[in-house]
């Protein structure tokens, strides 16, 4: 073949086979989506991809989610090295393991090596989250979990198909220590039929071009997106960047936000991100492993260079530097299953980072994904006893340059997931949705807003012995903007006791916590981060938001300093007072650098007594309380308001 522009495939075959491999990824996804028993599955939280002969990414599908495709050829890469000299065809193994590169244990790859002859050429790997995989809680996620062993069951590379032949013993030992065996084994023959699909498209491919140029074009592909990126780097002057996150705090240690540091250093058509300095593991599931961790630096990094296809030599010019036995980057058998907390901290450091570099995508922090997993006994159904309820919500994600951020979007770590409809939560589960709606005031206040989220409400039905987890964060390390732009707001789910009037604040982070039928529990999703000072937000686009809900009159004139009058309620008309509006801006700009230095107890003391509201608290005064009990959390304060001086206040013009 000629080569031209370093291409050793003529450009047609080349761009043929490169769009061939995506696609071929995407049909894998379509089989899954027809043929999947989980409705967790088969709302998207699964990924394909193909791999190469070393277990190298060869292409990644349109939709597949952004926390898992770092990972990819880490797995296979371990199935290769598990069973070398032994893979014939018909081949099918399963793999979970975050250790040896995985994300966490419900997260299970079945992969397959594609023969031609009697050499593998490459491998078909199709990952599925499943809704249990066995461990202390319904769902697997158990934030009392120090180590792995209350979390489930671990696969090490295990063959789940010999040569063709489904090891039913193995398969069913697997499915046994979950709480949904069925579906689970449903699940397994449907990833496998996915991959077979990838086997027939490949070889396919080689009967029409040939085993050559088919392997060839393996290697291509990999080479130009290197180049690709190798040259975009290279165009950007060197330099370092640094900024942190944090995790809400360790569940076992004492009150404290969790640090997250992240250094990228561009030198030459190469990034390096160190995340040295980062907080030790702590004693929960929020700990990441180094392939989740790699994963999120390559997700938020993807989302700077969207038209590039996603495969390993989009790696090649990244270095990850993760200190052992940290939150980066935890070792058996620390607990892990709730990586995706530290994940999505790393992918919006990286957007910060990135927002610097290339100002016109710069975008603030968005909404952190938050799981609601209830499980027990359904007494509607005696041939399915055992009910798994397992939701994510989607929120906002943060401001532009240029532009408000999106509403109600699946998290930035899987924007491939979609909302699970509520008609078939409802089906397969004894939990009727009473309240599913935008959320008013929940997107961050910005010279461009953030996106707004929701707020869901859930009433538990007929069940028996039924416990609830809670898997998220942001209730202390809430949601903040970027260039004067400020916070969204607390994370947290309430519970209101069936008979009770009172609501109970369960905060963003527990399990087991038992339910009883009549229960009501009610979670909203923080909107994304305001970009820019707020204060300079067109006021017209400010009506606009009142109107149209997502600000309420009240934090029209709180957050943004517009002051609107009513001119029809019904028809959601209002007009801004200019000179009012003038004024109360002006009034705000000479108060809120002085907001940040009040004293803690005092504001705490105010929304004890009902003065100020949790939005108050966190978007004019930077302090963070327990929201349950209204007391300063003293630490974690000064942590927020450190970040918010650097974020907000360092950008106002006052």
């Amino acid at each position: 073949m000629a080569t031209q522009q370093g291409f050793t495939l003529d450009p047609v075959t080349f761009e043929v086979l490169k769009n061939s491999f995506i696609t071929t990824v995407d049909q894998m996804a379509e089989q899954i989506l027809r043929t999947c028993y989980s409705f967790v599955i088969y709302n998207r939280d699964f990924s394909n991809a193909l791999n190469d002969i070393n277990g190298d990414s060869i292409a990644q599908g349109n939709y597949d989610i952004a926390v898992h495709v770092g990972t990819l050829h880490y797995t296979c890469k371990e199935v290769i090295r598990f069973f070398s000299g032994e893979m014939k065809r018909g081949d099918v193994y399963a793999i979970n393991d975050p250790y040896a590169g995985g994300t966490h244990f419900p997260d299970v790859r079945l992969i397959r090596p594609i023969f031609v002859g009697d050499q593998p050429i490459a491998f078909s790997q199709s990952n599925g989250h499943w809704s249990d995989v066995g461990g202390s809680v319904p769902g697997s996620f158990d934030v009392q979990a120090k180590e792995m062993f209350r979390e489930g069951i671990r696969i090490t590379p295990v063959r789940l198909w010999d040569g063709g032949i489904f090891r039913r013993d193995v398969a069913h030992m697997i499915a046994a220590n979950t709480r949904d065996p069925a579906s689970i084994i449903g699940d397994m023959q449907s990833q496998a039929a996915a991959t077979a699909i990838a086997e027939r498209e490949i070889l396919r491919l080689v009967e029409k071009y040939g085993k050559e140029t088919v392997l060839t074009g393996f290697a291509d592909v990999q080479d130009y997106v290197e180049r690709a990126l190798r040259q975009r780097l290279a165009a950007l002057p060197d330099g370092e960047w640094q900024t942190q996150d944090f995790i809400d705090r360790d569940p076992a240690g004492g009150e404290g936000m969790i640090p997250i540091k992240v250094k990228l250093t561009i030198k030459g058509d190469c990034a390096i991100y160190d995340f040295s300095g980062s907080h030790p593991c702590i004693g929960s599931l929020y700990n990441s492993a180094f392939g989740s961790t790699f994963s999120a630096v390559v997700a938020g990094m993807k989302t700077f260079f969207p038209d590039l296809p996603l495969n390993s030599g989009f790696y090649r010019p990244i270095e990850v530097i993760a200190p052992g036995d940290t939150v980066v980057n935890a070792r058996w058998p620390i607990a892990v299953t709730g990586f995706l907390m530290p994940f999505e901290k790393i992918m919006n450091s990286i957007y910060e980072i990135w927002s610097q570099i290339v100002p016109a995508r710069a975008i603030a922090c968005a909404f952190n994904l938050e799981y609601l997993l209830a499980g027990g006994r359904d007494l509607r159904r005696a041939d399915k006893p055992i009910f798994m309820f397992y939701d994510w919500l989607p929120g906002g994600w943060g401001g532009r340059n240029g532009k408000d951020g999106c509403n109600v979007t699946t998290a930035c770590f899987g924007t491939g997931l979609q909302s699970q409809p509520v008609e078939g939560q409802e089906r397969i589960s004894p939990i009727l949705t009473n309240e599913y709606q935008i959320l008013t005031d929940s997107a961050g206040p910005g010279k461009w807003r953030g996106g707004a989220g929701v707020r869901k409400t859930s009433t538990l039905g007929d069940t028996d012995r039924a416990v609830i987890s809670y898997i998220c964060d942001r209730e202390r390390a809430i949601v903040w903007g970027i260039e004067g732009g400020l916070p969204s707001m607390p994370h947290g789910l309430t519970l209101r006791r069936a008979g009770s009037e009172r609501d109970e604040w369960l905060g963003s982070v527990f399990s087991d916590v038992p339910l009883a039928n009549g229960d009501v529990f009610s979670r909203p999703t923080a909107g994304g981060g305001g970009y820019g000072d707020p204060l300079e937000r067109d006021p017209a686009l400010v009506r606009d938001d009142v109107a149209n809900d997502y600000v309420s009159l009240e934090r029209a004139c709180k957050d943004y300093g517009v002051v609107l009058r009513v001119v029809d309620v019904d028809l959601a008309e209002y007009e801004v007072d200019a000179a009012a509006t003038a004024r109360e801006r002006a009034r705000i700009r000479s108060l809120r650098r002085a907001w940040l230095t009040s004293a803690p107890e005092e504001v705490a003391r105010r929304y004890r007594a009902g003065e100020l509201d949790r939005m108050d608290v966190v978007r004019q005064y930077a302090v963070v309380l327990d929201w349950g009990t209204g007391e300063v959390l003293e630490r974690s304060t000064t942590q927020f308001r450190e970040m918010f001086q650097k974020r907000a206040a360092a950008h106002w013009r006052d």
